[in-house]
């Protein structure tokens, strides 16, 4: 594949996809939804059970839907930006200082507000070290911040990027098509393998009694079968790239997203929350970026949008500390649906607000200070020689989360 910043089109490629980025708030949002639903089952009854229960219904696969979207589209943007001129330890080095600072401050605020009286100091350090998504238990895996387990999974995928997009640059364009197919059908037979392989065992999750948390766990949660989602973001940017993509268009994969979301109501959840929405959510990642590159108009590419979509990541990691925040200070009661509605929107202004603050205190400081090293005057006679001559990301292609 050619490095050089041009389009298939034929005109220089665009750096910055505002499109994408600004379609991160909404992936975010449908996560804080979820996370909303599942206060009832982690000892917050802001609802009464009747109530919870409804609700939880309606969003139960929309955190899924964000996680997979952010999975996908950090494989996509990444490979987007990537340039021979970059090397493997300054790729990790930027990763490290975008997202460990605001997942340490989250991590110890969300021991302050409800975690510490009801975490053993195991579990808090397993989460602290981003170490909780190697253990088939709930306890562990969320027993901090429920949000954080995704971003220990993507630092699975932030070590091995270099190496999978050596792998993946080295497939001939033509057959990088055949590779995105083999790649979504390995998303899909997860669960079913999942079901099929993994034990059972004695413990279902409380909210979905069919579903054992042990498969769960292999299906949704252990890194290395994510990082097919990972992968598959990486095939799809490949393929956009080389104008081998089969572009539909923003209206009919977003039409598309939505009638898989809503054919996950009627599927086992594990599949719901694995497979259904993983590559609609490709197809429309795809569709974004090309609007972008062709410089077609989009709704998701304005200065609302695309501020949303800057603090996004900051949105994701703090907003089930400030869901349990709030409701504390309102004096933990249970509420009626207007009532809890408007707590939901009481929390979703002070998650904006605190996640503004991170990205503007912690997180985009310490990226522009610290994020490329300084460079030291090399004498005329010596040659340059990179640590690693892997090709990385060097540019903002919409900043995944």
């Amino acid at each position: 594949m050619s490095t050089d910043p041009m389009s298939a089109t034929g005109r220089p490629r665009v750096t910055r996809l505002n499109t994408l980025t600004g379609l991160r708030f909404p992936a975010a949002f449908v996560v804080f939804l979820y996370h909303a639903a599942l206060l009832g089952f982690l000892g917050v009854p802001w609802l009464s059970p009747e109530n919870v229960h409804d609700y939880y219904r309606s969003v139960h696969h929309a955190g899924a839907l964000g996680v997979s979207f952010f999975f996908v589209l950090s494989g996509f943007v990444l490979t987007w930006s990537a340039r021979d001129t970059d090397t493997a330890p300054r790729f990790w080095r930027r990763r490290f200082l975008k997202i460990v600072p605001n997942y340490l401050v989250v991590w110890a605020l969300a021991m302050v507000v409800f975690a510490a009286p009801h975490t053993d100091m195991e579990i808090g350090l397993l989460n602290l070290f981003m170490l909780q998504v190697y253990y088939p238990d709930f306890s562990i895996n969320f027993g901090v911040n429920p949000a954080g387990w995704s971003l220990a999974v993507e630092a699975v995928f932030y070590l091995s990027f270099p190496y999978l997009l050596h792998l993946i640059r080295k497939i001939p364009a033509n057959r990088i098509n055949l590779w995105v197919a083999i790649v979504g059908l390995g998303i899909i037979a997860t669960p079913f393998l999942s079901t099929h392989l993994a034990p059972a065992g004695s413990v279902f999750m409380p909210m979905e009694p069919e579903t054992s948390v042990n498969q769960y766990f292999f299906s949704y949660i252990l890194p290395f079968p994510r990082v097919l989602d990972f992968a598959l973001g990486i095939l799809v940017a490949r393929s956009v790239m080389s104008g081998r993509w089969r572009n539909i268009g923003m209206v009919w994969a977003g039409a598309l997203l939505i009638a898989s979301y809503a054919l996950g109501y009627f599927t086992p959840y594990i599949y719901s929350s694995r497979a259904v929405c993983v590559i609609p959510a490709a197809v429309l990642i795809a569709a974004g970026a090309i609007a972008d590159d062709e410089g077609r108009f989009t709704v998701f590419r304005n200065r609302v949008t695309v501020w949303l979509g800057d603090i996004s990541f900051a949105f994701y990691l703090v907003h089930f500390t400030v869901l349990e925040g709030v409701w504390k200070l309102l004096g933990s009661k249970t509420y009626t649906a207007p009532q809890a509605a408007a707590m939901l929107l009481l929390c979703l202004g002070v998650s904006i607000l605190a996640s503004w603050a991170l990205y503007d205190l912690i997180e985009r400081p310490i990226t522009q200070r610290w994020s490329n090293p300084r460079k030291k005057p090399v004498p005329a006679q010596q040659k340059a020689v990179p640590v690693e001559s892997l090709p990385l990301a060097a540019g903002r292609a919409g900043e995944e989360r």
